[in-house]
């Protein structure tokens, strides 16, 4: 049986990421606080998906023709000045506000008071994958997080799933349009084994064949490269595909060696390994997590 081609976010999407990272504040010592946060952050988001009502949403025949042609119907270009991304914003930060503590709380009323056309260039930044200003980036995480649940709940009302995208366009989510944060091994039975690269924006996964570049498309010269313990195990159950054509890397999770992996907080979990290999200077990411602001 041929694996499906595309696969949508469950409704559950935030959820389950904020137990993986709280799971994994408590085993990445270096990162604890950090991820223990970013989990707050995911429950929040949950919580605005299943609260939070848009004031705007395209109706479905709006994307019958880009499914019926093999477009990304919810693209980010098109779309990111027509979502409600301050009643998504302000849904968030009410359901962030229960549960932070005194350290986080500037960055949550900053974000409240920031004027539009502030923040409509930090969105610019962040779905560009931009660092943006310095002294902006403490609230770009939770700006990138409402455009999450922005973007999931555009994926809840296509009224069919999109078609794998063409040969030319494998690299990009077939439903936005934005790039890959990983690729995932599935362990589920009906298509354990399939590779499948996950959105960093909408969380769609889209079929693509294992040992191939996500980027260039080339097989020739491809290496997998992981952080080892002290005793030479995996020190996350997370690797880096390299690519020796076009010197890039996209992460690579088995779910088959841990099946509560979740792309987006296991990328930020193996923080190190992108630390790693920038400093090689070989490969350069290719990954897009919104949520991981890296400056220079």
């Amino acid at each position: 049986m041929d694996p499906p081609a595309v696969l949508l976010p469950g409704r559950d999407v935030f959820a389950a990421r904020a137990q993986r990272l709280r799971d994994l504040a408590g085993r990445v010592e270096a990162l604890s606080d950090f991820l223990a946060f970013m989990a707050q952050v995911a429950q929040a988001q949950q919580a605005a998906l299943e609260q939070g009502v848009p004031a705007w949403k395209p109706e479905p025949e709006a994307f019958t023709l880009a499914l019926e042609h093999g477009m990304a119907p919810l693209s980010v270009d098109a779309l990111r000045r027509d979502v409600d991304l301050q009643g998504e914003l302000s849904v968030l930060l009410d359901a962030l506000d229960l549960h932070v503590g005194e350290a986080q709380r500037p960055l949550i009323e900053r974000l409240r008071n920031m004027p539009s056309e502030e923040r409509d260039s930090l969105v610019v930044a962040l779905l560009d994958g931009q660092p943006g200003p310095e002294e902006d980036r403490g609230v770009m995480p939770l700006l990138a997080a409402a455009l999450q649940v922005a973007w999931v709940r555009l994926v809840e009302v296509l009224p069919d799933v999109p078609k794998r995208p063409p040969a030319e366009a494998r690299s990009i989510c077939p439903c936005c349009g934005s790039a890959p944060v990983a690729s995932v091994i599935q362990n589920a039975p009906e298509y354990r084994g399939a590779r499948y690269l996950q959105c960093g924006l909408c969380a769609t996964q889209w079929y693509l064949e294992r040992a191939r570049c996500s980027v260039c498309d080339q097989t020739g010269k491809l290496e997998y490269l992981s952080l080892e313990d002290e005793e030479g195990n995996p020190w996350l159950p997370v690797q880096a595909e390299t690519c020796g054509d076009c010197h890039s890397y996209l992460k690579i999770m088995p779910r088959e060696i841990d099946a509560r992996l979740e792309a987006v907080a296991d990328d930020l979990a193996s923080l190190a390994l992108d630390l790693s290999l920038g400093e090689d200077g070989t490969f350069q990411r290719s990954g897009y997590n919104p949520l991981l602001i890296v400056g220079d």
